[in-house]
């Protein structure tokens, strides 16, 4: 009944469906291959049960009269050619909406296999205990900046640069709040005129909030030996926890969806183009206001105002400020909200692995960079190297994308490791790419390195299956290479070919990868 709920749901409101009367077949094409994939996240097996749910429905209606004995007819019909349809729409990647896109981005993976989620119900129920919707699990760890630093940045927003020079006018004033503490009409218009500020009465409120002025009956006293961190943390609940009305993004829904906003981008820990968002604003049912909708770049403008959104017009990310506040914000929730290590101090297990943990490209990038810089080539190259003989393909991928970066001060260091039989044919290649002195891959070798290559380069294809396939039919290895493969012992070369077999678009060198992986498997169980 909960499918057939949901499917009801949907009809209602993306469809006009207001009566149940209202079904058509081409409601319910449009509902299982269109609406659904969208907002749907649901493994494609789970399509048979979502047909039976509306078939079911079709015999409600027509028990209830609803619909006439024609009128199911047609919609078994259309059901009975929808029904091996839906399965390979709700895989199709192309046909996700942004939400949807978003969240599987997030942690999909982490759903239950049969579990069917709807996006918009992520949004809008309440987080029940347990809960393994991408929008309830873990808050991954996040990279903050040095305490100083954002201590020194909080002065500089101008929400609160706003706030203190609307303080200080109305001390210098004499003026006086009304008996509720608000602003008064008369100080709102005049503040308004001579400090150029847009919303006196937003900045008035934020000053209470945040303590920057203490407010007795009628008597105002300014804030004290104020922390500038709780200033800004108070800030940040202020923002995006409180009733604003509009006053911070000028949509008062969008300032009521800011809270799930913040998060999905705290979650994502990646820039965001504007268009996405605006589709992503759509895809959880905002409602539109005014004729032209919600002015995303101008929320987005409000956003950086308030401290909160990186200035610019292309992308929406969330600024060092903003990720430490909602850090505090969740802690002040009772959530865990992990921060992650500095592993430019680590060593080099502890940096492969917080290297796998998938934090965001930019902290990867200057955790490397610290790492490296702290040790001589020859050094960073046996400590890389030394620490994944023997281990999984995603970690020895990681630690020899590093090693390549050295140059050939490294050549001792890596020239040491010949002797390991998984990281030689990496060695190999890495002498001779820089023109020194190595042996030659036997054709055993080769085949190894492609195989723990593809290893490496698995969670991404599954993740982006069709950007594999393009960069497979660029640069991807020759029939006659794939067939060998299964004679690699590379405890991953059954799930590599595996994969092949589902990606490569050459129809002769995916039949090979299938032929392979049966030999593989074949090999394995002997």
């Amino acid at each position: 009944m909960d499918e057939v709920r949901l499917l009801c749901d949907y009809a209602s409101d993306y469809l006009d469906v207001n009566e149940l009367g209202d079904f058509t077949p081409v409601a319910f094409e449009e509902l299982l291959l269109n609406i659904y994939p969208r907002k749907v996240i649901a493994p494609p097996e789970s399509a048979a049960e979502t047909v039976a749910a509306a078939r079911t429905l079709v015999d409600f209606l027509l028990a209830t009269e609803e619909i006439g004995g024609k009128m199911a007819v047609r919609m078994r019909t259309v059901l009975d050619r929808i029904e091996p349809e839906m399965p390979i729409a709700l895989a199709d990647t192309s046909r996700f909406g942004m939400a949807k896109s978003l969240f599987s981005a997030m942690g999909a993976d982490s759903l239950e296999q049969d579990a069917v989620l709807s996006v918009s119900a992520v949004q809008e129920e309440p987080a029940v205990e347990h809960c393994e919707c991408p929008g309830c699990s873990p808050l991954p760890p996040v990279r903050l900046a040095p305490h100083e630093t954002l201590a020194a940045s909080v002065p500089r927003v101008p929400l609160l640069t706003d706030a203190r020079r609307l303080v200080q006018w109305m001390l210098a004033g004499g003026r006086t709040p009304t008996v509720k503490g608000r602003l008064r009409v008369r100080d709102a218009a005049e503040a308004a005129a001579q400090l150029a500020v847009a919303d006196p009465g937003l900045l008035w409120d934020l000053a209470v909030h945040t303590g920057l002025v203490e407010v007795e009956g009628t008597t105002v006293f300014e804030g004290e030996d104020l922390d500038p961190l709780e200033v800004w943390a108070a800030t940040v609940e202020f923002v995006v926890d409180t009733d604003t009305g509009g006053a911070i993004t000028g949509h008062v829904s969008l300032d009521e969806e800011l809270y799930g906003l913040c998060d999905m981008l705290y979650r994502l820990q990646a820039p965001v183009p504007v268009p996405l968002v605006g589709d992503y604003l759509e895809e959880i049912g905002l409602a539109e206001e005014g004729e032209g909708g919600i002015d995303v770049p101008e929320a987005v403008r409000r956003l950086a105002y308030c401290g909160i959104a990186e200035p610019g017009t292309e992308t929406l990310r969330l600024t060092p400020l903003a990720l430490w506040g909602l850090r505090e914000l969740y802690t002040d929730l009772g959530i865990e909200a992990p921060e992650a290590a500095d592993l430019s101090a680590a060593d080099a297990p502890e940096l492969i692995e917080g290297l796998l943990s998938g934090m965001p490209a930019e902290a990867a990038e200057a955790d490397i960079e610290g790492w490296l810089g702290g040790r001589t080539p020859a050094r960073a190259a046996t400590e890389l190297l030394g620490s994944v003989s023997g281990a999984p393909a995603a970690a020895r991928g990681v630690a020899v994308t590093i090693v390549d970066r050295l140059g050939p001060e490294a050549e001792e260091a890596v020239r040491a490791f010949l002797e390991d039989s998984e990281l030689r044919p990496h060695a190999i290649h890495w002498l001779t790419a820089r023109g020194l002195s190595a042996p030659d891959l036997t054709q055993q070798e080769a085949l190894w390195m492609s195989v723990d290559m593809l290893a490496l380069a698995m969670p991404a294809a599954e993740e982006d299956p069709e950007a594999f396939a393009e960069n497979m039919s660029a640069s991807g290895p020759a029939s006659q290479v794939i067939e060998e493969m299964w004679r690699v012992d590379h405890p991953d070369v059954v799930d590599v070919l595996e994969l092949l077999g589902r990606s490569l678009r050459d129809r002769d060198a995916a039949k090979a990868a299938r032929k392979a992986a049966f030999k593989a498997r074949s090999r394995a169980i002997g």
